[in-house]
């Protein structure tokens, strides 16, 4: 079943259609996906024409305040339309999500130019909502200029936001000494560029000084890509400083991608990792479900806590059981 009518107002940009089409994508009722994959294979022609920019950084570093200020520039001063896909932490225990950066972005979900979409990760595997990939898709079908994808900044979320966006964004605050030792090396590689937000009022001097350590720190390290040397650069969310290069240097980016030809690659990559992601929750999600797996799983379990068994032992009596007919 399409929708044809659904996907026609997601083409004119109508943000209350393109809120029922994400609703629909991320619903987990076997009849809404169908409709949700029908969906999507109508809109996936109209995809692709925004510059996807992944954001992540420690809580605390302000990446709201730093996109609000950064989105207000985007759809004010250079009259682009852009999407915010925000991925909340949720709720281990009880699945809930705070979903605050609607309100922490405030000046730019009021924008007409503008559409911010919270989503909690559900406890996803990188901090990123499972169907993030999708609504990035329709952000594109429904004419975003940029979509900005904002991680939890935990785990392995600078990884799945790296594999599914155009340039990677890594936003840090001032620290001291050894601010660079709480930085995985493995984030710093992915990186191609690095933000150092509050370089403002006493901050200012601190935040002069990380700029300094993290702009040696990139000279030392292997750059993610060959037509682009990563960089660090000054921003104040508070002041406004730097906000307007950090959009140029984006763009200096993309035309550095383009002219090497690894934008059309990182694309590529980007939806070959979508279909095995998409395949690995698939079969995962069927191996669970099948009654001769359903019938030894909880015992196999118990076994693997207590010691008595190998979890590879048990992965092996879990495949037999589900290979058998």
């Amino acid at each position: 079943m399409s929708h044809p009518s659904l996907a026609n107002r997601v083409r004119q940009g109508d943000r209350a259609a393109l809120a029922k089409a994400i609703t629909l994508v991320e619903s987990t009722r076997p009849d809404h996906r169908m409709q949700a994959t029908a969906l999507l294979d109508e809109l996936t022609p109209d995809s692709g024409g925004a510059l996807r920019v992944g954001i992540s950084g420690t809580p605390g570093v302000g990446k709201s305040t730093f996109i609000e200020v950064f989105g207000l520039h985007l759809v004010n001063e250079q009259q682009l339309r852009v999407a915010v896909l925000a991925v909340d932490p949720s709720s281990t225990r009880h699945g809930g999500s705070i979903l605050g950066d609607k309100t922490r972005m405030a000046d730019l979900a009021r924008h007409g130019s503008a559409f911010i979409r919270p989503t909690p990760s559900g406890g996803t595997l990188g901090g990123v909502a499972r169907r993030t990939r999708e609504v990035l898709l329709l952000c594109e079908a429904a004419r975003y200029d940029v979509v900005l994808v904002e991680t939890v900044g935990v785990g392995q979320s600078e990884t799945a936001v790296a594999r599914m966006t155009d340039v990677f964004t890594l936003l840090v605050a001032p620290g001291g000494g050894d601010e660079l030792q709480g930085v995985k090396r493995g984030i710093m590689e992915l990186a191609d560029l690095v933000v150092v937000n509050k370089c403002d009022g006493n901050l200012e001097q601190a935040a002069r000084m990380t700029l300094g350590d993290y702009s040696s720190a990139l000279r030392l390290l292997r750059p993610r890509s060959t037509a682009w040397v990563p960089v660090a650069m000054p921003v104040s969310a508070l002041t406004g400083l730097g906000v307007a290069d950090v959009w140029d240097r984006l763009q200096e980016i993309r035309s550095a991608l383009e002219r090497s030809g690894e934008f059309a690659l990182r694309r590529a990559e980007q939806s070959r990792t979508w279909m095995w992601d998409e395949l690995s929750e698939r079969v995962l999600s069927q191996l669970r479900s099948h009654p001769g797996v359903a019938a030894v799983l909880a015992s196999l379990e118990h076994e693997v806590m207590t010691g008595t068994r190998s979890p590879g032992s048990a992965v092996d009596l879990l495949m037999q059981a589900w290979s058998a007919t």
